[in-house]
């Protein structure tokens, strides 16, 4: 049976940081759209055909009900899918992402109206004016899961201690580059008045640079929630006043010279368009060389930059290009000071993806002089 949702638009939601308005990413809401309704004695893989032909199927009595409808949709195309590697892994997971954001569930006055769901505080702070509205379920799945970890916090080794990673904002699950990173500032030798943290993001570079004495940290990011995330998370530590955040692209408005950018880019090749966290995974073809020619702007005489990085484009066949070796030959304006690496950990027998290239990974760390 299909029923119509008509819901009253409502306009972006922003917050303030130092004074300025940013405009939060989230889940866009679904207002105005035709909705098959679906029920747990259903058989699911009507839900499926629909989505399928491009319906929007609406969960109407359990949250698992949403669950069984998903689990039916990955089975329905593992075997339309079935290439296991890292290109078709990639395929799969944008027609998965496709076509399970039809699936939604109906959000009233910042609570899912599905029984045994999930309390998700996100509802209420990044919608605080609306009262009913659909989003996709992956996409609620996602804030659900976001919410737990911003609730139990992440513990970061290189710091000691937790953080508490805002809605949509990339954070460290692996540490062997943040390990890298720790051990090379331990022997660190230049000036420590100023470095410029380009692509924030939850904000462990940064901490980490201050824990080992530097004095100022311009940190920038184009994702509007690192920087709303990384404010809240400073001033939950009182480091907020060691740090100037700025919201743009690479350098956004920081005109400062400084002895040290540090720069954790996306390690793979965009395939697809980019938008929100996708940003911190994968990379344009004009990123690396705007932020070379921006950094040699930004750079003292003498400065240095520390690049993590890693063979995944390289071992995966994805990336051409390792974006760094083609700077260092090609650019004309930075020489290497040291490059480094470490293997990474064997990927979690949890994980679904089949991910036998990372007995091949290295994270990496360049640093790179002004010539």
């Amino acid at each position: 049976m299909t029923q119509k949702i008509m819901l009253k638009n409502q306009s972006n939601f922003e917050l303030n940081v130092s004074d300025n308005a940013i405009q939060i990413n989230r889940p866009e809401p679904i207002m105005d759209v035709d909705v098959l309704a679906y029920k747990k004695r259903m058989d699911p893989m009507d839900a499926v055909d629909a989505l399928v032909e491009g319906d929007h199927v609406l969960i109407v009595d359990y949250f698992s009900s949403g669950l069984t409808v998903l689990n039916a949709l990955k089975t329905y195309l593992k075997n339309k899918y079935s290439d296991q590697s890292f290109k078709g892994q990639r395929e799969f997971r944008s027609k998965y992402r496709e076509l399970s954001h039809r699936l939604v569930l109906l959000v009233s006055h910042n609570k899912l109206t599905v029984r045994k769901s999930p309390e998700i505080g996100w509802l209420k702070s990044l919608y605080p004016n609306m009262d009913e509205f659909l989003l996709p379920f992956p996409q609620v799945q996602g804030l659900n899961s976001s919410w737990q970890w911003h609730e139990k916090g992440i513990f970061i080794p290189v710091l000691g201690r937790k953080i508490r990673p805002f809605y949509g904002t990339y954070f460290p699950t692996r540490f062997e580059h943040l390990i890298l990173f720790d051990n090379w500032l331990k022997r660190y030798e230049g000036e420590k008045k100023s470095a410029i943290d380009v692509g924030i993001g939850s904000g462990v570079l940064t901490m980490q640079m201050l824990k080992h004495g530097f004095k100022k940290v311009c940190g920038t990011d184009s994702n509007p929630n690192a920087i709303v995330g990384i404010n809240e998370e400073l001033k939950r530590t009182r480091l907020d006043s060691k740090v100037e955040l700025m919201h743009g692209d690479l350098f956004a408005d920081c005109s400062e010279e400084t002895e040290l950018i540090v720069f954790n880019p996306p390690w793979l090749p965009a395939s697809h368009n980019l938008e929100g966290i996708d940003q911190a995974i994968y990379y344009d073809e004009d990123l690396f060389p705007r932020f070379f020619a921006e950094s040699f702007k930004h750079l003292k005489s003498g400065g240095r930059i520390a690049l993590l990085f890693s063979n995944l484009g390289e071992i995966t066949g994805e990336g051409e290009d390792h974006p760094i070796k083609k700077e260092l030959a090609e650019g004309g304006r930075f020489k290497e000071e040291l490059f480094i690496y470490k293997t990474v950990k064997a990927a979690s027998t949890k994980t679904q993806r089949n991910q036998k290239w990372r007995s091949q990974e290295k994270v990496e760390l360049w640093i790179l002089n002004k010539i």
